[in-house]
């Protein structure tokens, strides 16, 4: 256990002594950037990507541009983003995923787009739970029934060994249950 502090330890030495102070003025605009996309600023963001800003850039927490984009409901921003080359399959710090982000706020013309740009329909979180675990958690039967139309398997487990069908159940979820049910037997 000493030698794995002792090498994190030093890991983080030398990431700090090859990892350049940002001056204020970066700071200031980074900042800018990122609450550009969590307002949805569409022009702006269309002029600094024209501009050579990456699509792909990430905050300290791991969130892209465009995680921030569409997890606020931006659609316009999103489509600028991914125009100019975002990733839909780029995970945060915590390993979730746009299109997860849009099952769990229920926002279906979110989710369709983020297919639409190829976001994985079964992608997993770290802890294994797909978009339709999500989505059926929260009684999101509008985007349950997209994600399931769009090929999502649903008999796929997390790694607890829970299926969408079991986490609607833990939630109360009914409506999505009862779509789950359907569709099994269907």
């Amino acid at each position: 256990m000493r030698v794995v502090r002792a090498c994190r330890s030093e890991r983080k030495r030398l990431m700090s002594e090859n990892t350049p102070a940002l001056d204020d003025a970066t700071l200031a605009f980074a900042e800018r950037v990122f609450d550009a996309a969590r307002q949805g600023d569409a022009q702006q963001l269309a002029l600094w990507l024209e501009n050579g800003l990456p699509a792909t850039l990430r905050n300290a927490k791991g969130d892209s541009l465009l995680m921030l984009a569409s997890y606020y409901g931006h659609g316009a921003a999103v489509k600028v983003l991914l125009q100019h080359g975002a990733d839909a399959q780029i995970p945060n710090g915590r390993g979730q995923t746009p299109l997860a982000g849009a099952a769990f706020k229920g926002d279906l013309e979110m989710t369709r787009l983020l297919l639409d740009h190829g976001a994985q329909v079964d992608g997993p979180s770290p802890d294994g739970r797909t978009p339709l675990m999500f989505a059926a958690m929260f009684n999101r039967t509008d985007i349950v029934a997209l994600l399931l139309e769009r090929g999502a398997q649903i008999d796929r487990a997390d790694h607890q060994g829970n299926t969408a069908l079991a986490c609607a159940a833990a939630m109360n979820a009914h409506d999505a249950v009862a779509l789950l049910r359907q569709k099994m037997v269907n």
